[in-house]
């Protein structure tokens, strides 16, 4: 069910997963960056584009091992999220537009609130954020 987040704006970041910089990705794992905006006194201070790893390294690692990434052991599966939550320790939100339940309870453990948004812009998600209404929709979680 959509859960309206609210906000502290004093001094946050938030780690969007895109692959343009401006689109907010439909899935966390399929992403090729995060874009972490700083918002302080309610204001966005400072943007910066991140490496993030996803399916497409894991795809390369994984080609000639065996095609077992759809049948994956938890250590393999903690390893990948690890891995992609690395760059974003910093953080206090993610922001995708979808994702797998896995993702979303690993974040979770690593104290960053991921939300799951309707927002197809970076744009669009911040004026919700700053306005205090950004919905999550952990009903989209597969």
């Amino acid at each position: 069910m959509p859960q309206n987040i609210s906000f502290d704006t004093k001094n946050i970041k938030i780690a969007f997963v895109s692959d343009d910089g401006e689109t907010i990705s439909q899935h966390f794992g399929r992403a090729m960056y995060y874009e972490v905006l700083t918002i302080k006194d309610s204001k966005v201070t400072g943007k910066e584009k991140r490496e993030k790893a996803g399916h497409h390294t894991f795809h390369q690692e994984e080609h000639g091992h065996g095609h077992q990434h759809h049948h994956e052991s938890g250590e393999h599966q903690m390893h990948k999220h690890n891995t992609m939550v690395a760059p974003i320790t910093d953080c206090d939100y993610l922001v995708a537009r979808g994702m797998g339940n896995g993702a979303y309870a690993h974040l979770a453990e690593a104290n960053i609130k991921p939300i799951i948004t309707n927002q197809r812009t970076i744009d669009e998600a911040i004026n919700q954020i700053l306005k205090g209404n950004l919905t999550d929709h952990t009903e989209k979680l597969h």
